[in-house]
């Protein structure tokens, strides 16, 4: 976990409005998120302050998520990661990347904020319900 007291989620999405409304939502949320919308600048900034979870859409130009995911992994080992996506060719990506040993976990879009702050407490315990009271 990072060194202060709140985990330091990236989100990453093309789609400028749906990663800053989830950065904004899991800020609310007590969680440090940082949205970006181009995933090497996210790669980027992992080097300086490496996160803790990354949420990145799948689909993006420049480098799919599973691309970064893969990527970050190396980069920071202990950060967990949740992949989300509206698309269907990304069952192929995923399947290509658990041929390389890696098993990353896809939500569907568009996701409930509700649900999403439980996926995240699943990836780590130490998250809890305190994040989660405070979206209804």
């Amino acid at each position: 976990m990072s060194n202060g007291s709140s985990p330091v989620v990236y989100i990453v999405d093309d789609e400028r409005v749906i990663a800053d409304t989830l950065a904004t939502i899991l800020q609310g949320s007590g969680f440090k998120a940082k949205s970006f919308n181009n995933p090497l600048d996210a790669l980027s900034a992992a080097t300086d302050n490496p996160p803790d979870l990354l949420i990145s859409d799948v689909v993006m130009p420049q480098l799919s998520g599973i691309e970064l995911a893969i990527q970050l992994k190396a980069l920071c080992p202990e950060c967990k990661i949740l992949l989300f996506s509206g698309q269907s060719q990304t069952a192929n990506l995923l399947r290509s990347a658990r041929q390389l040993g890696h098993d990353f976990h896809l939500l569907t879009k568009p996701i409930h904020p509700k649900d999403l702050l439980l996926q995240i407490q699943k990836q780590d315990s130490r998250w809890t319900a305190n994040e989660l009271d405070s979206v209804r």
